[in-house]
C-alpha cells in the first residue's frame, strides 16, 4: 500500500512539473526595456521652405529624424542640385544646419548654418566649393 500511495504522489508531482513546463512555453517571453527616444522639439522648427533673397536659393527641409538630427532635404537654384548629405545639431542653445552639395559646379559645396528663433532664420556660410569661397547669408521662411 505504501508503494502504491508513493507511486500515486510521484505521477501527481510529474504530472504538476509538467503542467508548469508546458505553461511556461506557452507564456510570451518578457518584455524587453527599450530605452525612450526624447524627441528634439527645437529640429522640429527646421521644417519647411526656406529661400535665400539675393539669389531665390530654396533649401527645403522635408523631414528630421529625432534625435539624431538626420535631414532629408532638398536644394534648387532654380532646378533640384543633389544634396549629399544633411544634419541638424543642437550646440548648447543653437540649432545647427549643415548641408553639402555634390553636383555639377557644386563639388562640396556647404551651408554651415544657425536657426535664430527671433528672425525665424537660418543664418551663416556658404562656402561654394570651386571657387573656394565663403560668402555670409541667410535664409527666410517661405510662408
Amino acid at each position: 500500500m505504501a508503494i502504491k500511495f508513493l507511486a500515486i504522489i510521484a505521477v501527481c508531482m510529474l504530472s504538476a512539473c509538467e503542467k508548469k513546463q508546458r505553461a511556461a512555453l506557452a507564456a510570451p517571453p518578457p518584455a524587453t526595456t527599450v530605452p525612450a527616444v526624447t524627441p528634439n522639439p527645437e529640429f522640429r522648427k527646421l521644417l519647411g521652405k526656406w529661400q535665400r533673397p539675393d539669389g531665390g536659393y530654396v533649401l527645403e527641409i522635408k523631414t528630421v529624424d529625432e534625435p539624431g538630427g538626420k535631414l532629408e532635404a532638398a536644394y534648387f537654384n532654380p532646378q533640384p542640385i543633389n544634396v549629399s548629405k544633411a544634419l541638424a545639431t543642437r550646440d548648447g542653445t543653437s540649432t545647427k544646419v549643415f548641408i553639402e552639395l555634390r553636383a555639377t559646379n557644386y563639388p562640396g559645396s556647404t551651408y554651415t548654418l544657425v536657426y535664430d528663433p527671433a528672425t525665424d532664420q537660418l543664418k551663416g556660410i556658404y562656402f561654394q566649393a570651386a571657387l573656394k569661397q565663403q560668402f555670409e547669408v541667410f535664409f527666410q521662411r517661405l510662408k
